[in-house]
């Protein structure tokens, strides 16, 4: 569920970080230091490119998108990140999973939309939303504002692994206006392909 320290918005229903650490648009553009987060892990979070394209390419399948939700949540802040102020209301909230072509959860995502937009931008709704933009080949800015570092019980479940998870929320800009607010956790199962997330210590 959203977490406390994002606002008053009584809207519910999606998962944010139970944040033990926040970094702003200050962190994601110097880079985190190596014994917090490792140079690879740095480059699927604090990049502008696709997660969706990235991991297909780590793990040699397609990546899937499992649509949990998409509800109207009217003017609500819906106890996002900040940025949700420059998406116009009224909204429209989107959850998935991301996973591997064979079933492997390996993120999650929330998006904000304003809602008359969105069928322009997503036609295809069963498709990850940088598939959606490649068909209409929408030139876009992806404008990373914050990283996270938390807990989520609802996560570690759906994952099948345990916290902390590394997280992040960005802008999409499309002909200098905001596009849509998304908001990604990563499951730790991606150090198969990426190496631990933080080093480990030396024994």
């Amino acid at each position: 569920m959203a977490s406390s320290d994002r606002g008053t918005s009584t809207l519910q229903g999606w998962h944010a970080l139970q944040t033990l650490w926040r970094g702003d648009q200050r962190s994601v553009i110097q880079g985190l230091p190596h014994s917090q987060l490792a140079p690879a892990w740095q480059l699927l979070l604090l990049g502008d490119g696709s997660p969706t394209r990235h991991l297909q390419l780590l793990t040699g399948e397609p990546t899937a998108v499992d649509v949990i939700e998409m509800a109207p949540i009217a003017d609500q802040d819906d106890g996002a990140p900040p940025p949700i102020r420059a998406i116009a209301g009224p909204r429209l909230r989107r959850q998935v999973w991301l996973r591997t072509a064979s079933g492997q959860r390996l993120a999650y995502a929330t998006s904000w939309w304003t809602q008359q937009r969105v069928d322009a931008y997503l036609r295809d709704r069963a498709q990850p939303i940088w598939a959606n933009l490649a068909d209409l080949r929408t030139e876009l800015y992806r404008d990373i504002q914050g990283v996270e570092y938390g807990d989520s019980a609802a996560l570690s479940e759906a994952f099948g692994q345990t916290g902390p998870f590394w997280g992040r929320y960005y802008l999409f800009w499309h002909q200098g206006q905001p596009l849509t607010l998304i908001y990604e956790v990563f499951s730790p199962a991606i150090a198969t392909y990426l190496g631990p997330s933080t080093p480990q210590p030396v024994v």
